[in-house]
């Protein structure tokens, strides 16, 4: 991730689940078999060069395995 996440996620509403998920295939290779779900919510993440800014996150998430690749979709808010 170039990106930390700062506090918590909220607004957290789901994008996709189970075979809606064009990448499910790959998900199911690299980390396992599971309900697997896309989801997205806004956080405050800080970026490399330091500053802190609310994004919207997109992420995937199952059962069990946790939440992985998180992504930022931009634009940024302030």
């Amino acid at each position: 991730m170039d990106f930390e996440i700062v506090g918590s996620i909220s607004s957290i509403e789901p994008v996709a689940v189970g075979p809606g998920i064009r990448d499910l295939p790959r998900l199911q290779k690299q980390y396992g078999k599971g309900s697997w779900k896309k989801l997205k919510g806004f956080a405050n993440v800080r970026l490399i060069d330091g500053t802190v800014h609310i994004a919207e996150l997109h992420w995937y998430e199952a059962h069990g395995i946790g939440k992985k690749e998180f992504k930022i979709k931009f634009p940024l808010l302030d």
